[in-house]
């Protein structure tokens, strides 16, 4: 990741949007990786109680997009934004936290692909995803 990001700066984007209404948290900024926690609570979860697929996939795209915006050359005439994603649910979770991890695939000129993974309190793995994103010139 290029190094005139901080967690702080990249937690500004998200004020009034659904990472923020989740309680996504941004946790570290490392070399070649973002990591972030979300709460497995009433506002994340599906009707059975469980963490619902869809806050596991904001959370992944969240991690992606903003690992993207980090590879940006100049973020005042670019933008990220997702192509696709996919996702596997490999376990359910009740209540605590789950944790995400991005890393990159490949980070082109034009595409970045990302490999998020999602694990439990005990480090267990909740779900993987890949996000793809295209890298747009501001209009």
């Amino acid at each position: 990741m290029k190094p005139d990001w901080t967690l702080e700066s990249l937690q500004q984007f998200h004020k009034n949007s659904i990472v923020h209404h989740l309680g996504i948290e941004l946790t570290e900024l490392g070399d070649g990786f973002i990591t972030a926690r979300m709460p497995v609570d009433h506002r994340t979860h599906q009707p059975f109680g469980i963490l619902h697929g869809g806050a596991s996939v904001v959370l992944a795209e969240t991690l992606g997009s903003v690992a993207s915006v980090t590879q940006l050359d100049d973020p005042t005439r670019q933008r990220a934004v997702g192509l696709e994603i996919n996702a596997n649910h490999i376990r359910s979770v009740k209540e605590g936290w789950v944790y995400g991890k991005v890393t990159p695939i490949h980070v082109g000129r034009t595409t970045h692909i990302w490999d998020i993974r999602i694990t439990d309190e005990a480090g267990k793995l909740v779900c993987i995803s890949r996000l793809t994103v295209a890298v747009l010139e501001n209009k």
